[in-house]
């Protein structure tokens, strides 16, 4: 069987995105085919099942049990093939529609709201004891045994649905939001497998009625939808394999879990060595580190904190060997500030509106690397905000906008002329860092900085201030924001300029590996989903399908 050929191998594939998600999609889909457990001739057609069920309900109507039932439309079209002792049938056909109970007001009985009805299969529903006479009007009513659907968005989508059991009296009521059948002589739980099935809930989706957030499945299709019966034996049969796979689903996922989680505290206590690094064995930590980081990462979001941790290193000297024949960064920071106090007196910047306090040993962020100098921001870069410009005054010239988050347009005029760095000003792109075209228009959302490119490389400059929080205090106002008066005084390290070269030159490397090694993880994933595409597409085709496949 075509089944046992993909249960056999999904373990293989296990760590695929959603993959035990879609296997138990898979399980659901097979068991409502027929393609799950082998049938047995011997036993009792579906047919003479549905001539019993329908003897039964004339029984209940002759007895005043309930009412008579509306007529059934006829079944145009069936959307599979299914065996041949099974029978298509509907629920309308093999229970009761939204039953009635009659019991004391004084009864303890179930309330069961929709927070308490799982959307897992296998999962029970939770229920409150409350009196009947509290809950039998304006609520769904219900008795032990009874299946329960959710009819409303999202709830529908996800598959809540549940078989009502070990309820308080042996009945309940319930949010409004639900559709119930009482089945006759038919498994409960087949009926719930077959409504969490992907056949059911897809083919309902689009046929559901309302506005959006509160669209609802008709209760013609809940009782009228096509439903592959089997005989009642092989219905058990079913619900027991079902569970037993379900229970392989829960082992492969909890092993994958256990697998992710010892992934993720040894890349946790990798980068943590990296990020708070021990001076005495750091040379020896890094390489480790980073060789095995690759080994320890395998999903692509797990990539952003190596790459965090990549330029946390590169900003305070731990990821290339300082040289002693390097110009001292003292000297580099002397020139920068010569260079600061000539653009003050040429006022093409201006000076900070308070003096910088001197950087003592107490403001040191980190111990300082050799050839190093601490200093504050504000001694080697001047912020200005841009120029305002909105959709109604922008024009299709050929200048780009720098809006705060790269280019968002295009206008007829720059306000500057060469390469810079523009940081995110306000808002959800605040702290944002980017290096313009040789000419384009800042907006006002964005800070222009104004720096010595002769002494401070543009690139490493784009990674000290990615590597900074550059942001106020998020919780002092209604959204995050940046101000001279908060970016000047910090405190950042500054390397020789050579050094600066040779630190960009590493992250480039390093950065390279980090998007090799997310293509890769992208394609395995890719790889892994459409292997699991592949076996299942071929345990759901018919077998004539796939011996003519395998012909051509």
């Amino acid at each position: 069987m075509n089944a046992e050929r993909v249960l056999a191998h999904y373990e293989k594939i296990a760590d695929a995105p959603d993959a035990i998600a879609r296997l138990r999609r898979f399980v659901l889909d097979l068991a409502v085919r027929g393609k799950l457990v082998p049938q047995d001739r011997n036993e009792e057609p579906a047919l003479e099942l549905l001539k019993r069920i329908a003897k039964e309900k004339a029984r209940l109507v002759t007895a005043g049990e309930i009412r008579t039932p509306k007529a059934i439309p006829a079944l145009v079209e069936t959307p599979f093939l299914i065996p041949s002792n099974w029978r298509w049938t509907r629920l309308a056909e093999i229970g009761v529609l939204s039953p009635r109970n009659e019991a004391p007001d004084t009864l303890e009985a179930s309330f069961v709201p929709m927070p308490l009805i799982a959307a897992e299969y296998g999962v029970a529903n939770q229920h409150e004891v409350r009196p009947w006479g509290e809950i039998k009007k304006g609520y769904t009513h219900f008795a032990e045994g009874d299946v329960g659907l959710a009819k409303i968005t999202p709830c529908f989508e996800n598959g809540k649905s549940a078989v009502f059991r070990n309820l308080t009296g042996g009945i309940g009521a319930g949010t409004t939001e639900l559709h119930i059948v009482r089945p006759i002589f038919v498994d409960q739980d087949y009926i719930l497998l077959f409504l969490k099935s992907p056949h059911f809930i897809e083919t309902g989706i689009p046929k559901m009625t309302g506005t959006a957030g509160q669209k609802r499945v008709p209760t013609e299709y809940f009782a009228h939808s096509p439903l592959p019966l089997p005989p009642l034996a092989e219905q058990r049969r079913i619900v027991a394999k079902v569970d037993e796979l379900m229970g392989l689903c829960d082992r492969l996922e909890a092993a994958r879990a256990g697998r992710e989680a010892v992934r993720d505290r040894l890349a946790a206590a990798s980068l943590a060595r990296l990020n708070a690094p021990d001076p005495e064995t750091f040379q020896s930590d890094a390489p480790f580190a980073l060789a095995a980081l690759p080994a320890l990462t395998t999903r692509p979001d797990q990539i952003k904190q190596l790459r965090q941790t990549i330029l946390n290193l590169a900003v305070r000297g731990k990821l290339v060997e300082q040289d002693e024949k390097d110009e001292p960064a003292l000297e580099l920071l002397e020139r920068i500030r010569a260079w600061q106090r000539r653009e003050i007196e040429q006022k093409k910047i201006r000076a900070p509106r308070k003096p910088l306090a001197p950087t003592t040993a107490d403001d040191n962020p980190y111990p300082k690397p050799d050839g190093w100098a601490f200093a504050r921001l504000g001694e080697l870069i001047y912020i200005q905000s841009g120029d305002g410009l909105t959709a109604a005054n922008m024009k299709d010239g050929s200048v780009p906008v720098f809006g705060g988050n790269g280019i968002n347009g295009y206008h007829d005029q720059k306000n500057v002329n060469q390469p810079t760095v523009v940081i995110g000003r306000v808002g959800y792109y605040c702290g944002s860092i980017h290096v313009t075209p040789p000419n384009a228009w800042i907006t006002d959302n964005a800070f222009i900085t104004h720096f010595s490119q002769n002494e401070i490389s543009l690139r490493f400059l784009v990674l000290l201030l990615t590597g900074t929080n550059l942001k106020e205090d998020e919780n002092a106002t209604a959204q995050p924001v940046i101000s001279g008066s908060k970016i000047y005084p910090i405190v950042i390290g500054l390397p020789p300029l050579a050094e600066q070269h040779r630190i960009v030159a590493k992250v480039d490397a390093l950065m390279a590996l980090c998007d090799r090694l997310e293509a890769s993880l992208t394609a395995t994933a890719a790889t892994r989903r459409r292997l699991a595409d592949a076996l299942l597409a071929e345990a759901l085709a018919p077998a004539a399908d796939i011996l003519q496949a395998a012909a051509e």
